[in-house]
């Protein structure tokens, strides 16, 4: 079985933890410590591998090379932080190529204008959700393991509203996405309401410095969400 299909096996099951990491080492830690995938952040790429703030600086060759140790250093599932895809939909193609030659579970990919920001931080925009959509169909087609997780995050709950989320967000499931990131929800209410008009599996942000509140992760569980972060 390969580690994308565990992936999906797992969120099939139940709600998935995955801690997230800056490099192999700390994600050697977090399988130790029993957990079953791990996430690559990619705020923790750029902060503590090359000292660079979350503001996209980091290139797809810098991303694939350093998310390709994580990913070869543990036995479970990893998924990355693939900011905005890298530019347009043939290089969102092209990166969904590089991060599964590297070995990686999956990735999400966000609705930001280039360059982009820290999903928690003021002062993002967005792309128009049609070109997102062809981005997501793009990925998706790339593909050459069925079972590699494309996840669509979408950012309009902070710039537009949550009413706008939402339909971005099923406006990706419909273009193929395989999962949603709702990020920067602003309260448990809203992280209900999303699971409830959500058909597709759906991950759950829990930044300590985030706009979103710190809920548990056996309430998010409850609510219907299936990887934690």
């Amino acid at each position: 079985m390969t580690k994308a299909a565990r992936l999906r096996e797992l969120i099939a099951k139940d709600c998935v933890a995955m801690p997230g990491v800056p490099n192999a080492s700390i994600a050697r830690q977090v399988e130790r410590a029993g957990f079953d995938a791990v996430y690559i952040s990619g705020a923790g790429l750029a902060n503590c591998t090359a000292g660079l703030p979350d503001i996209g600086l980091l290139t797809l060759s810098e991303v694939a090379l350093l998310a390709g140790f994580v990913a070869k250093a543990v036995k479970i599932p990893a998924i990355v932080d693939a900011d905005t895809g890298f530019g347009g939909a043939e290089n969102a193609a092209r990166t969904i190529c590089e991060l599964e030659s590297a070995g990686l579970a999956g990735c999400h990919l966000e609705d930001q204008e280039f360059p982009k920001r820290c999903g928690h931080l003021a002062g993002k925009s967005l792309i128009p959700s049609a070109d997102m959509e062809e981005k997501i169909a793009a990925a998706v087609a790339a593909k050459r393991d069925k079972d590699f997780l494309v996840i669509a995050r979408t950012d309009a709950r902070a710039i537009e509203n949550f009413d706008g989320a939402m339909k971005r967000a099923q406006a990706y499931v419909a273009a193929g996405a395989d999962a949603i990131f709702p990020e920067a929800l602003q309260t448990k209410e809203e992280f209900r309401d999303f699971a409830k008009e959500m058909k597709a599996p759906l991950l759950a942000n829990m930044t300590e410095f985030a706009k979103s509140p710190l809920l548990s992760f056996d309430e998010l569980r409850e609510l219907g969400y299936r990887m934690v972060i």
